[in-house]
Order: C-alpha cells, then sequence, then structure tokens
C-alpha cells in the first residue's frame, strides 16, 4: 500500500553531501521543515569532515519540533550504500579503504541512518513530488487517460549524474550503482564517456574552443548563458555552440536510458538553468534518427517546456474505440510518447524529499 508522504507526520534529517559543502536540512509531509544551511565538507580531512556532519545533524535536530526517525541522505560513491559504507572518493580523498558513515551515525544518534547517490534522491523525490506528478496532474486536467509511473533523470553540473524510480519505488541495482548516467557513451566522441560532454567543463571546454581562447580564461557556466541571452560580452555563437552540444550528449545518454526504462525524463542540477539553450538539442537528440532511418526510440519525446510541444504530448490520438461485440466503447490512445523537462523541485529540495521517503519506505 502506497504511503501518503504528503500527510505523514514523522521527522527525517536529510544532508546532501559534496566536495566541497554539506547541506543539511530535515523534512515531514513531502515539506522542508527547517532552513538549509551549509557547512564545509573538509574533505582532505576525515575527523574534521566526519566531526562537521555529527554536528550539522546535532543542529539540525536541536531546531526540530520533535526527534527524527531517521536521517537519510545523499553522499559520493563509489560506497555500499545499503551498509553505510563509503569507499574511495575522488573529490572528497579523505575517504579511503572504507568509511563506516551510516553505522557511525546510528551508533552517535540512536536512530537508523540511509546513504544514496545524490542522482538517485534527486529522481526519487521528482517522482514522489515533482515532475512525474507534475506531468499525471497535467494528463488529469487534459482528460487523457495516459499515466506514468517510470522517471529517469539526469543532474548536469559539475558532473554528469542520473538516477531511476520504477512505480514508485527508487531502483538502485545490485551493486549500488543504477543510473549511472555519466559512464554512458559520449555521442560526440565516442571514445570517451557522456560527463565529459555534458557538464559544466565541457560548456566552458567547448566555449573557449569555439571562441579560440585558453580554457582557463573560459567564463563560468552561468556566464556563457549570459552570454548567449545577449545580456553579456563575450563571444554568443560560442556560447550557444556550448550548451548546444551539452544538449545533444545529455539528450543521447538520457534516450539509451529511456530506451530501457520507457518513463519520463527529467533534468536537474546548476546547469539546469539554461535549458532555454541547451532542451531542444537534449529533445532533439532522444528524437534522433539511426543511419538505418530507424528512430532511437520506439516512443516520440517531448519537450514539455514548449507550450506547443506540451499540447501535442498532453493530446496524443485520444479516441473512442467501439468493444467487439457490443455497443460499448472504450478509451484508446496509440500514441507511445514520453515528456523530458526541468525539476519542479529544485535539484537540493528534491534531494532532500528523495530521502525523506526513502527513509519512510525503509522505516
Amino acid at each position: 500500500m502506497p504511503i501518503p508522504f504528503a500527510t505523514d507526520s514523522r521527522i527525517v534529517m536529510t544532508l546532501d553531501a559534496g566536495g566541497t559543502s554539506l547541506k543539511f536540512s530535515a523534512v515531514r509531509g513531502n515539506r522542508p521543515l527547517i532552513d538549509a544551511f551549509s557547512l564545509p565538507t573538509e574533505a582532505d580531512d576525515l575527523d574534521r569532515c566526519l566531526g562537521n556532519i555529527v554536528h550539522g545533524f546535532d543542529s539540525v535536530k536541536q531546531s526540530l519540533p520533535e526527534p527524527p526517525v531517521a536521517m537519510s541522505f545523499a553522499f559520493p560513491g563509489p560506497a555500499d550504500y545499503p551498509r553505510g559504507i563509503i569507499g574511495d572518493l575522488g573529490n572528497l580523498p579523505a575517504f579511503r579503504g572504507g568509511v563506516a558513515l551510516g553505522p557511525m551515525l546510528e551508533d552517535k544518534f540512536g536512530i537508523p541512518a540511509y546513504i544514496n547517490n545524490d542522482g538517485d534522491l534527486f529522481v526519487y523525490g521528482e517522482a514522489i513530488a515533482g515532475f512525474l506528478p507534475y506531468v499525471n496532474g497535467l494528463l488529469e486536467q487534459a482528460g487523457s487517460p495516459k499515466r506514468y509511473r517510470n522517471l529517469f533523470g539526469v543532474t548536469l553540473g559539475t558532473g554528469f549524474g542520473g538516477g531511476i524510480a520504477r512505480d514508485g519505488e527508487l531502483f538502485i541495482g545490485d551493486n549500488s550503482i543504477a543510473g549511472e548516467a555519466w559512464l554512458l557513451r559520449n555521442k560526440l566522441d565516442p571514445g570517451i564517456n557522456a560527463e565529459e560532454g555534458a557538464c559544466i567543463r565541457a560548456v566552458r571546454g567547448v566555449y573557449a574552443r569555439c571562441a579560440g581562447i585558453p580554457f582557463d580564461q573560459a567564463p563560468e557556466s552561468k556566464a556563457i548563458f549570459d552570454i548567449g541571452m545577449g545580456l553579456a560580452a563575450g563571444n554568443r555563437a560560442a556560447a550557444i555552440e556550448a550548451f548546444r552540444r551539452l544538449g545533444e550528449v545529455a539528450g543521447d545518454a538520457m534516450a539509451q536510458a529511456l530506451t530501457l526504462i520507457d518513463g519520463l525524463g527529467v533534468v536537474g542540477g546548476g546547469i539546469s538553468g539554461a535549458h532555454p539553450w541547451f532542451l531542444p538539442a537534449l529533445v532533439g537528440a532522444v528524437n534522433g534518427v539511426y543511419d538505418s532511418g530507424q528512430h532511437r526510440l520506439c516512443a516520440r519525446a517531448y519537450n514539455i517546456e514548449d507550450p506547443s510541444q506540451r499540447e501535442q504530448f498532453l493530446s496524443g490520438e485520444t479516441r473512442q474505440i467501439r468493444v467487439p461485440g457490443s455497443a460499448r466503447t472504450v478509451v484508446y490512445d496509440p500514441l507511445a510518447r514520453t515528456a523530458i523537462g526541468i525539476s519542479r523541485l529544485g535539484t537540493s529540495e528534491a534531494v532532500a524529499i528523495g530521502a525523506y521517503a526513502f527513509a519512510l519506505r525503509r522505516l
């Protein structure tokens, strides 16, 4: 029986951990209960990093109206997430040889500690209270019989993360490494992985090459977006091409995933605010065609942020068909389709809600 997350009164403490900062919050009823705050990660010093994690959760607990039932949070991998053991991390070099972070926190606070990948929890949050219910709500308002239960999502930022939510459950795989979108093949450079074409450094790299400047002189991605929008001085053609290429690489990776998952697609992360420049290319790549003329997907992909495409997606090809041997009719919509759009919650809130829902499922 589904858990009514939106009306559940239990409190879960949350954390979104990255290479530079630890962002703490708490969630009840699918909503943040306190104002999120951050502490430095101290990525090079294990004792200081663990100390800040404990201090952060202590501060959250003291601000709550009643005791939390669990802590649930995102932490970088590789990791044995079900057992709460963190492996050797590239962006947190202090973590080496296996660190039993989950058991340590359970000993300290006396409540269960659940850890997952941030890409997984982002997608789960969007499936519980974000993009998935948003699209299904639009379909209901439009009178369509179509509904969705599965979601694949990516995060575009320092890296290229991914995650899968299937029929109300987070899908993490047998080794806690399902949805690792960053390792899919790069369409524009098949000898490397997709992350190298779908992240902040990729946008800066393409801008630098197209503008004829060294990489270290390339602006940050937000400035490149402003250049593309005509809001800042710079090489506008290079800015537009940088985001177009990101969209093409990310879209091809999403097409590979959606071929297997058959669900909706959502995009989050620090670069997602630049979606006017990359989302058309992303959806175009999902709707790509092989040299043989075969479409990449059996389904047609629609950009839900584009009003005309949104209308086509919602309309489908709904018709009434007669039941053989009867005067009765039923509604039929034969158009296989998917919608792709931007996070409805914001990445950090989606991660927190995903962590909250995962904890309540486990409890």
